[in-house]
């Protein structure tokens, strides 16, 4: 949904696979929408990977971005697939309309809610009712949400990128695309595919602002998002040269 000026309500936030800044980039938008005057809440349907000890996706949102309020729905110990994750722990799995019921109660009480999901779109995060798993993508059309689809900079990102996005669009899921970490020093190749994703680019991230200091990564994260997102961004090759 949009209020005329970016995205509203549940929106949920997928990549092309793991390990693309997924989590940056899901903190960049929450700091630019509460720079905006949003109220925003962070929800991870299903964390994985608890067992090292390390801080969860919403606690690295939370420690750049502060969302007003942030929320795990379900964890796991082993780095795996939730439902894989799930299984393994002999722990209960995560079920969709569990999922669906406290995203929406967020929805309520806030402005923008983004959904981290787990790996790629179609990874299977729990199970139905019915005992069928489900997706990121079972989860969006349940919700009718939006999705912005976190991609690579560098080689392969264009077929897993048109991949994702034409399962979003069978799925009548509206989406676009944020570069997950662009390179300080671009080669020609980023620069190619960069060109390519503009015509749904909503965004890019340059590498390494995870590492940066919360203050400057909230004045700095509207300036690497469209107005969709609640960013400035408008000239994709003056942004990229300035970063680099």
């Amino acid at each position: 949904m949009s209020n005329g000026n970016g995205w509203t309500g549940p929106v949920l936030v997928t990549g092309t696979d793991t390990e693309v800044g997924k989590t940056v980039v899901t903190a960049a938008i929450a700091a630019a929408a509460q720079a905006a005057g949003l109220r925003v809440a962070v929800v991870k349907p299903g964390q994985t990977g608890t067992a090292t000890g390390e801080p969860g996706d919403v606690d690295s949102v939370s420690r750049l971005a502060a969302p007003l309020t942030g929320r795990t729905l379900a964890s796991y110990p082993d780095p795996l697939a939730p439902l894989a994750a799930a299984r393994v722990a002999e722990l209960e799995p995560l079920e969709l309309y569990t999922a669906v019921d406290a995203i929406r109660e967020e929805a309520d009480k806030h402005d923008l809610v983004l959904v981290e999901g787990a790996g790629g779109l179609l990874v299977p995060m729990g199970l139905r009712p019915s005992g069928e798993p489900w997706t990121v993508a079972d989860l969006a059309v349940s919700l009718g949400a939006p999705a912005v689809v976190v991609a690579r900079a560098g080689l392969g990102t264009l077929n897993h990128t048109a991949l994702t996005l034409e399962a979003l669009e069978r799925r009548a899921i509206p989406a676009g695309v944020v570069i997950g970490a662009w390179p300080g020093e671009p080669e020609l190749v980023h620069w190619l595919n960069l060109s390519d994703l503009v015509p749904n680019l909503l965004g890019a991230v340059p590498m390494g602002a995870g590492g940066m200091d919360p203050g400057v990564f909230r004045r700095s994260a509207p300036g690497w998002l469209t107005p969709a997102l609640y960013g400035v961004l408008d000239d994709w090759r003056a942004w990229a040269e300035e970063i680099s």
